[in-house]
């Protein structure tokens, strides 16, 4: 259709800048063609969702997402953006959080350890410690540990090495391995007897040089090459010509050597004395770093094949072991000094915004503390606040913590009671024509939206003035050129 012909309900962010605001109202607008939009906060579309007959219009929001954590206090139904305060913490710190300690715990896993299982981790095994310091005592304690430990067992692959092969195939591929083998070590000797050869060639050059009586040049080169003497360098290109030849030997050795396995290789017959008595050290070297993957493939006659058994259980290495991770990863929200942030939790936060207020508005906000956003799914999070409003209130005070029913979807299903409610209404939507006279920015407040702050450009002084105030000066300049003395 080229437009959208129906409302728009929109969250935003908790007091969320004007040019964001009509950067998006100006694409709903111009591009959509939308009749009207409205905009709201949605850890307040969440609690007027879940609220109740016998709930208070005012209370004290706690809303902890993935980003960050916002303490909202709503007073008579409405924000009080002006005491609005953000912690930049949230569910995203806590897995990398996570992450850092099981890498740090188990390096040879470095790999495995990735954030999105982090994060599945965080969400089915985390929880938050009513008391920190004491649940971490309670840690300490062997029987403790053993009993609220949590297992998480890694993807790896149980398959050996050649256990569903045959023995024609068993053999097959030792004789493709030694070949390679073979291979390798004859490419060696051939790239080193090459460089031998071209120092050899470079040393039989200088000796040229002494022969022809050049003896400013063979002095020369004698430095380059680091030697003192004729005698020295005779004594190198003996020792060069010796090792080239032992080369030679060597790779014609093990032509044969390839010949004889290639023509008289037999399944049944895996012994390797006559092959290694044959080759150099290096080749007895290289094949005995094989010969582990190959201790299998010489069973008796008389005995059946046995499975063979790893040192270890692979299943038991690729396992995590979750201790005190557990509740170290959700702690950060309120103590973000574990991961070196310099910010406050959530209790100081909370507390420093109830400090703004009298002690009768303080009161009324405590009776509806809500806790919602993702991170409000913690186990433990409620009694938690709960003992730290314990702690920070008065003797004797009375205070109520509510959870959201769904603190994830909440958000989404109080926009849309919201929507139904006021569909019919002119509260809280701003239309096309409102969007044309007051500018992109401009927003239509409500229960669960932000406090509108227009803007306010500075005035600008009077054009006469300023057209005065010049030919002032130049008149009490020019009249009493003493006084500017």
């Amino acid at each position: 259709q080229g437009c959208v012909d129906h409302p728009v309900v929109l969250t935003e962010a908790v007091c969320n800048p004007l040019y964001s605001r009509q950067m998006m109202s100006e694409l709903l607008f111009e591009c959509y063609q939308v009749p009207k939009v409205s905009y709201g906060v949605d850890s307040l579309y969440s609690f007027y969702h879940n609220r109740r007959q016998n709930w208070p219009c005012s209370g004290l929001v706690i809303s902890s997402g993935y980003q960050c954590t916002h303490i909202l206090p709503v007073l008579e139904g409405r924000l009080d953006a002006k005491n609005c305060k953000r912690i930049n913490l949230g569910g995203c710190q806590a897995a990398v959080y996570l992450q850092r300690l099981l890498q740090l715990k188990y390096p040879g896993h470095f790999a495995a350890i990735t954030l999105s299982r982090m994060e599945e981790i965080l969400h089915e095994h985390s929880y938050i410690a009513e008391d920190y310091i004491e649940e971490l005592q309670k840690w300490r304690s062997p029987e403790y540990y053993e009993n609220n430990m949590h297992k998480m067992q890694l993807p790896f692959s149980n398959k050996l090495l050649g256990s569903t092969l045959t023995s024609e195939e068993k053999q097959e591929r030792r004789q493709q391995q030694l070949r390679r083998l073979q291979e390798l070590n004859a490419r060696r000797r051939e790239e080193k007897l090459q460089l031998d050869q071209e120092r050899l060639d470079r040393l039989l050059y200088v000796q040229e040089l002494l022969e022809d009586g050049q003896m400013d040049q063979f002095h020369k080169a004698l430095v380059e090459l680091n030697m003192d003497s004729a005698e020295e360098l005779q004594s190198y290109i003996n020792k060069l010509s010796l090792a080239i030849e032992q080369t030679k030997q060597k790779i014609l050795q093990a032509e044969v050597n390839i010949e004889v396995d290639v023509v008289d290789s037999k399944p049944e017959t895996p012994d390797l004395d006559p092959l290694g008595s044959e080759q150099s050290l290096e080749d007895v070297e290289s094949i005995n770093e094989f010969e582990p993957l190959f201790a299998e493939e010489q069973p008796e006659v008389e005995k059946p094949v046995a499975a063979v058994q790893p040192v270890f259980n692979l299943a038991e290495y690729h396992q995590l072991f979750l201790g005190t991770e557990r509740i170290r990863a959700p702690e950060i929200v309120f103590q973000p000094s574990l991961i070196g942030e310099d910010q406050a939790g959530i209790a100081e936060t909370m507390q420093y915004v109830l400090e703004r207020y009298p002690k009768e508005q303080q009161a009324v906000l405590v009776q509806n503390v809500f806790l919602t956003g993702g991170n409000a799914m913690y186990p433990g999070l409620k009694a938690r606040v709960q003992r730290e409003l314990l702690e920070m209130r008065p003797f004797q005070s009375s205070f109520q913590v509510h959870l959201a029913s769904s603190p994830i979807l909440d958000a989404w299903y109080g926009a849309r009671d919201w929507a139904v409610e006021y569909m019919t209404r002119e509260e809280g939507w701003i239309t096309r024509k409102d969007y044309e006279e007051k500018g992109g920015e401009y927003l239509k407040e409500h229960c669960a939206s932000n406090v509108y702050v227009p803007i306010r450009l500075p005035k600008q002084a009077p054009r006469t003035t300023e057209a005065l105030a010049p030919s002032r000066v130049l008149a009490s300049s020019t009249g009493n050129p003493c006084e500017q003395a």
